[in-house]
């Protein structure tokens, strides 16, 4: 065997591409994610605290990194904007997914992935507009 030819055998045997999956509260709606992902953005925009009740934190996968394990699932789409939709759980009301019209890229929240999922924040959007409740305060106390 020649040593391309067995290089070619190794990379055969190699472990395929690390899949990343997830899902809502209810396990209606499991999903797999195939890298690579974005780091981790927060945002704390009006549209992102009311869809979630807090800020956003998503990372970002190309649309065909992105499996729905059942196609039919509870899954639902909400158009929340003129330029974007928003995926959730039609049985528990998890927030899913947010994607904007005309791109191939669809954000997942950071929340709904399993860990472990070597995610870090990346950055913070919107901070200006962050709820006033979210004051770094040293004095409070803080349970693990």
């Amino acid at each position: 065997m020649t040593a391309g030819a067995d290089h070619a055998v190794q990379k055969e045997h190699q472990d395929p591409a690390p899949r990343i999956t997830g899902q809502c509260l209810c396990g209606s709606v499991r999903f797999t994610l195939t890298p690579p992902l974005r780091d981790v953005i927060v945002c704390h925009c009006t549209q992102c605290a009311q869809w979630t009740g807090h800020a956003v934190a998503a990372t970002q996968v190309d649309t065909a990194g992105l499996t729905i394990d059942d196609p039919n699932a509870e899954l639902r789409w909400y158009r929340s904007s003129d330029v974007a939709e928003r995926g959730f759980c039609q049985r528990c009301g998890s927030s899913l997914f947010w994607r904007r019209d005309g791109t191939e890229r669809v954000s997942v929240m950071a929340g709904a992935i399993d860990d472990p999922s070597g995610l870090k924040i990346g950055q913070t959007i919107f901070a200006d507009d962050r709820r006033d409740y979210l004051t770094a305060d040293p004095a409070t106390p803080i349970t693990t």
